[in-house]
């Protein structure tokens, strides 16, 4: 009894247990791997729950694979749990996985380095069922396959369905052969040979068979054991290790990659689940969903929407509606025209987020138990629902949770990414996007090879890879990962490796491109408990052959090297800030040991303090701020930041700017200086604004541009004032308009600097009086004060015109 099937089709395991029922089989042969045999047996546990799928994977090679997913409305599923609930054998007879993954293994290796595989000569294969829609004249084979199937009855005939099927799949194999896929006739052998063996030990008419549908028309015939046995002979083999892994239902669709996968199977699981009236309870499903996410969806909707896919099923000449109905209806009715809410329709009902769930009794790597014992513990239970989790790791459970989550990270196993916090930015908290995907089991397996823990694997992979890493950057890198996921077995050979390399690395852009990730490291001992003594003495090291090398490595760059040069000036500057002063972040300690890990990083700290780091820069940025062959945008950056920090006057900013912006110096170079110093988001635009005597000479520089130089130096400029947000802008613009004057200096004796005119707007400086009243809390009537502000503002609103930036802002 061969019962041809669409994978995870509902209408096929509809039709499969009621032949089931009527014929009561002593056998059912699956198509699926024989070495999950003895995991059959499993699917009648409790704890399981599918979608679910078995994996097998290589032992000598964890990271080669295969799947073979079950849904609750798949027909081998079905099959399998009829079998167990009857006391009856179930075995699965497709060719073993130690097979097809050594054929997979061998087809990688001679294949050619970035060589595509030739195309199938027909696409037949790929989907089957294609091909009989288009010739029954649909163009979407889902559609064909609800009308022939999900929406026609047996007509009491259960035998109907398969016979039918059967006839049709013959048709297609005696026009198209394998229709491009040879390995199917080794496959097809082997299942002969399995159906042979079971009819002989339960009786020809003891044994059915639930497999492809594409498959029967080649397992009637009979043919020679010998035949059988030819083809199977001398196939490559791989010993294999299979167990049940949690699927998802975004991987039983067609759009996640899956080759037998269905575009809707949210919606198929509807149709295979629902009692009766599968329409009208779909929609109300829809409705829910809706209202949930705040649409108004009342018991109308509902009905109006039913009403509506029962006219487009029949003007359409379905037998009921379809999933194209149903979503029409739902777009016309529920989302008022609009795919906006209709593509949440989709993402949560049609395809669906629902994770499958594996007995703890299944075959597991020793790493997956322990991931699954910490999992457990921690309370963070994988899901295929992308969410968000927030830590504070100033508590345990939550410190335990991102140690896991990076340790998880170091293995390749991408459960979590970190996200930027919408709340506190300090070093207490973090936050993770989580979402598992099925592939993450395999990603398990391979990192079984380091550990049968996660800590002793994480450990084992992370000194591994400090040994083979290619840069220095890597290897900082690497250092910062080690102490977020507190791996102190590991970071001493991180370490010792991070210093033979720093010591042999010459190059100044490696090591100042080091240098940030190291120090940030050393904020994390705070909150961790962690010992950043050694981190410490490496990153000031480290910090010492930075200065010496910059001042000769920022000679004779071109404009796209001037470029990067100045990114590597900004991430040393901010660098040496942390490692100078190592101010703790925000940090409550949990106890008295994290209290002495504390005072332990302090006196390391207090020892890199000693080594006048901050000064030694400062001295760095001098030089580069004066020396003429650093190119303009690396002397404008250290002006700025010597200024920033104190170190320069701003009487000797404005001369060196001057000297910058006289005639003598080529616009170009000029333009870049400019970049350099007020460019790239650092604030440099309100400089200008509360600096007149800055924007003066800027002001004053741009206008003197020859005509035949401005076009060079435009893109530039525009860069530069580009990145400004628009108030800072229209400010300038409005400074430019007024045109040049003179402004009394701030020093005792000043006569004047150049600047722009005061012309100062008494309504505008009005229209601020009431907020620092209400601010400073001297204005008992604050309704009055707000009132009395609002119309000021809009007033000097009136009065300025909200005039655009002009001049220099462009």
């Amino acid at each position: 009894m061969l019962l041809g099937v669409r994978h995870h089709g509902p209408g096929s395991a509809r039709a499969v247990r009621a032949v089931l029922d009527a014929a009561r089989p002593r056998a059912v042969l699956i198509e699926g791997p024989p070495e999950a045999d003895g995991l059959i047996p499993l699917a009648a546990e409790e704890d399981m729950r599918p979608p679910v799928a078995l994996l097998a994977h290589a032992v000598d090679e964890p990271g080669r694979s295969s799947f073979w997913p079950f849904a609750e409305f798949s027909p081998e599923w079905v099959a399998i749990r009829w079998a167990l609930a009857h006391g009856v054998p179930a075995r699965f007879i497709d060719l073993p996985a130690a097979h097809s993954l050594a054929r997979a293994r061998e087809e990688d290796a001679e294949a050619e380095p970035g060589e595509t595989p030739p195309p199938e000569e027909e696409p037949l294969r790929s989907d089957p069922l294609a091909a009989l829609a288009e010739a029954a004249g649909y163009d979407d084979a889902e559609r064909w396959w609800e009308d022939v199937v999900e929406h026609r009855g047996t007509g009491g005939d259960v035998f109907a369905p398969f016979t039918v099927l059967e006839e049709a799949m013959g048709a297609l194999r005696d026009a198209y052969g394998t229709g491009g896929r040879d390995q199917d006739l080794v496959r097809e052998a082997y299942m002969r040979l399995q159906i042979r063996a079971a009819q002989k030990e339960f009786g020809d008419d003891g044994v059915a068979v639930v497999c492809g549908a594409w498959h029967v028309p080649a397992l009637r015939p009979k043919r020679t054991v010998a035949a059988d046995r030819a083809l199977l002979k001398g196939l490559p083999k791989v010993k294999a290790d299979m167990t049940w892994v949690p699927w998802t239902n975004r991987r039983l669709a067609r759009a996640g990659g899956y080759g037998a996968g269905i575009d809707s199977p949210g919606w198929y699981g509807h149709l295979f689940g629902a009692p009766d009236r599968p329409v009208e309870r779909w929609l109300t499903k829809v409705a829910g969903l809706l209202r949930e996410e705040d649409r108004i969806v009342s018991s109308a909707h509902v009905i109006e929407a039913v009403r509506l896919a029962e006219t487009l099923a029949a003007m359409r000449g379905r037998p009921l509606p379809g999933l194209t109905e149903t979503t029409d209806a739902v777009r016309a009715v529920m989302c008022d025209g609009s795919d906006v809410p209709l593509s949440l329709v989709r993402d949560r009902l049609v395809v669906g987020d629902v994770l499958g769930e594996v007995p703890e009794s299944a075959p597991a790597v020793p790493l997956q138990r322990d991931l699954t014992r910490l999992q457990r513990r921690l309370r963070l239970k994988p899901e295929a629902l992308e969410r968000e989790l927030e830590l504070d790791l100033r508590k345990d459970n939550d410190a335990e949770r991102s140690r896991l989550l990076h340790r998880l990270r170091l293995l390749g196993v991408s459960w979590g990414e970190p996200t930027t916090s919408r709340g506190s930015t300090g070093t207490f908290r973090e936050t993770w996007r989580l979402r598992w995907e099925p592939e993450l089991s395999v990603r398990v397996a391979e990192a079984g090879v380091w550990g049968t823990t996660v800590l002793a694997a994480t450990t084992a992979k992370a000194e591994a890879d400090a040994v083979t890493a290619r840069s220095l950057a890597d290897i900082t890198g690497l250092a910062e990962h080690c102490l977020l996921a507190e791996l102190p077995d590991a970071l001493p050979v991180v370490m010792r490796v991070l210093a033979d390399r720093a010591a042999l690395d010459a190059d100044v852009g490696h090591l100042a491109q080091a240098l940030p990730a190291l120090v940030r490291s050393l904020r994390y001992g705070d909150v961790r408990a962690t010992d950043t003594r050694a981190l410490a003495e490496v990153a000031a090291g480290l910090a010492e052959r930075v200065f010496v090398g910059l001042p000769p490595a920022c000679a004779a760059l071109d404009a796209e090297a001037a470029q990067e040069m100045r990114r590597h000036v900004d991430a040393v500057h901010g660098a040496v800030g942390l490692l100078a002063d190592a101010v703790p972040g925000e940090r409550a300690p949990r106890d008295e040991a994290v209290q002495g890990e504390r005072v332990v990083r302090d006196e390391a700290v207090q020892g890199v303090r000693g080594a006048g780091l901050r000064p030694r820069w400062h001295s760095v940025l001098h030089v580069l701020s004066v020396r003429d062959t650093v190119p303009g945008v690396v002397r404008g950056r250290a002006v700025r930041l010597l200024l920033d920090d104190g170190e320069l006057a701003l009487d000797e900013a404005a001369r060196l700017m001057g000297l910058v912006l006289s005639p003598g110096t080529a616009p170009a170079d000029a333009a870049s200086w400019i970049e350099g110093f007020v460019g790239g988001g650092s604030g440099g635009g309100m400089l200008l604004v509360h600096d007149e005597r800055l924007l003066g000479l800027v002001d004053a520089w741009l206008t003197g541009v020859p005509a035949d130089a401005f076009t060079d130096v435009l893109p530039l400029l525009r860069r530069t004032f580009s990145a400004y947000e628009p108030g800072v802008r229209r400010t300038l613009g409005e400074l430019v308009r007024r045109g040049p004057g003179r402004r009394a200096s701030a020093t005792a004796g000043g006569g004047g600097i150049p600047g722009f005119a005061d012309e100062l707007d008494g309504d505008r400086a009005d229209a601020v009086l009431p907020v620092v009243r209400l601010l400073l809390g001297l204005d008992d009537d604050r309704e009055g004060a707000q009132a009395d502000l609002g119309g000021r503002v809009n007033a000097g609103q009136e009065k300025t015109g909200g005039n655009d930036l002009v001049g220099v802002a462009g």
